[in-house]
Order: C-alpha cells, then sequence, then structure tokens
C-alpha cells in the first residue's frame, strides 16, 4: 500500500479546506508567491508538516501530473473522528478501551500498536496531528492489515482530549517509569485510555500531568526500557485480562 498524494495549488488547497487526512505538504524551495502562500499557511494553521524540496523532487514524485510547485502526501486510508468511536462502542454496550500514542514518531511501532489493538479488540487508537507520526505506507504494511479494523482518530489538543475523555467517564493511564505501581497491580477496569509515549522521551510533560495514575513496567536487567509496540502490548493485554476476569 503506497500513499497516495495530491498534485497542483487548487486540488491541494481544496484537499485542507475539505480536512483530507493530509500527512505532509512538500512545496518547491523559493515558492512563496500568489496561492502558494495560502496553501502553506493553511497547512501550518492545522499544524501540519510543511517541507521544501528541490522542484525536481516534486516532478519525480508527481509522475507527469502537474503540481505547480506543490505536492501534498495523504494517509492511505482515513481517520475516524473520536466522537464516532465513541458512538460506536456505547452501541457494542462495552467498556471502551482507547489507546493514545503521545510524541511517538516510529511508524514501525505505529503499525505493530495497530496490529496488537485489532487482536485485543480495542476499540480506537488516538494519534495527535503534532509530533506523532501518521498513518502511512509503512504504518499499513506494519500493521498487516489491522488499519483497515481499528478506528484511528487524528485528534489536535492531547490535553483537551484527555479533559474531554474524562468528563465521559474515562481513566486516562499512562505507561511511565516513575508510576507508582507496577501495571498488573493497577486497577486497568472500566473505561479507560492507555496512553503510551515515545521510546526515547516518553509521555510529554503536559500529557502526563492530565493522567489519572501513571504505571510501570518492572524491568529487572540492564536495559531501562522496552519497545513502545511491546510496553503497549502489555498494558492492553493485562487490561483485556482483568476485563476477562471481572466477567468471569
Amino acid at each position: 500500500m503506497a500513499d497516495e498524494f495530491i498534485a497542483g495549488r487548487n486540488s491541494v488547497m481544496e484537499a485542507l479546506k475539505s480536512d483530507r487526512s493530509v500527512n505532509k505538504l512538500l512545496v518547491s524551495k523559493g515558492e512563496r508567491h500568489g496561492s502558494i502562500k495560502e496553501v502553506i499557511g493553511l497547512a501550518r494553521s492545522k499544524g501540519l508538516v510543511v517541507q521544501e524540496v528541490e522542484p525536481s523532487k516534486l516532478d519525480s514524485l508527481s509522475n507527469g501530473v502537474r503540481h505547480q510547485g506543490v505536492v501534498a502526501f495523504v494517509s492511505p486510508v482515513e481517520y475516524t473522528a473520536l466522537e464516532e468511536i465513541l458512538v460506536r462502542t456505547e452501541a457494542a454496550g462495552e467498556d471502551p478501551l482507547l489507546v493514545l500514542l503521545d510524541e511517538l514518531e516510529d511508524p514501525h511501532n505505529v503499525g505493530a500498536i495497530l496490529r496488537t489493538a485489532d487482536a485485543a479488540g480495542v476499540h480506537g487508537v488516538l494519534i495527535p496531528k503534532r509530533r506523532s507520526c501518521p498513518l502511512s505506507a509503512t504504518v499499513a504494511r506494519t500493521s498487516a492489515g489491522a488499519v483497515e479494523y481499528v478506528p484511528v482518530a487524528r485528534i489536535g489538543n492531547v490535553t483537551q482530549t484527555l479533559e474531554l475523555l474524562k468528563k465521559k467517564g474515562f481513566w486516562i493511564v499512562g505507561a511511565d517509569m516513575t508510576g507508582e505501581k507496577n501495571y498488573f497491580e493497577a486497577d486497568l477496569t472500566g473505561p479507560l485510555v492507555i496512553v503510551v509515549g515515545s521510546e526515547g522521551q516518553g509521555i510529554g510533560r503536559s500529557t502526563k500531568e492530565h493522567c489519572d495514575f501513571l504505571v510501570r513496567i518492572p524491568m529487572r536487567g540492564r536495559i531501562s526500557s522496552l519497545n513502545a509496540s511491546v510496553a503497549c502490548s502489555l498494558l492492553v493485554y493485562e487490561t483485556v485480562r482483568q476485563r476477562y476476569g471481572k466477567r468471569k
């Protein structure tokens, strides 16, 4: 599955206005005149990555399509609105389980997490627009097809989203080495959002402050952290274990 692209100023502008799931914008170096300035401004106002490249790069990417100095890469699958995920979960009559990926930029980790999310019955995965890996061809390949089945919402302000979910009855648990409990000692039943950060930086400071509690994964060896997708899998399946045991 390859990333799709949209080329040309008018086409890209309309895609941005319609809230199409745009991952990244490429513009020719030095292009700042006329409508291209509006395209760049709108993209940046939406928190999108805008990268300057040589015109020859756009020529090779657009495969003969007249690009007018701008090419937008769009997601291989469409995102789902957070509200729609919540409605679907409510209709299923289950305690909702969501995973939020905070500042996780490795597409292989994102793909692996989607694969776990599908296997474990996670109701939705939330990906921030800023400083996080969007859905891409690499994510899709690594997910082994799970990207087609797990609803993924692209959210704006992370802390505002978490506060909204708290008002809807969710508990927010963050995976962090400073956690007060081991992950298997915490109560992970009920409506829950599991927050996973990047391997290097972990969960962002502001996001961490909006978690209801933090849990740690005990590390008895010499390596100080686990791969983000492995850490997420441990928390997700501990949640499944607790919920299954509760129903028993």
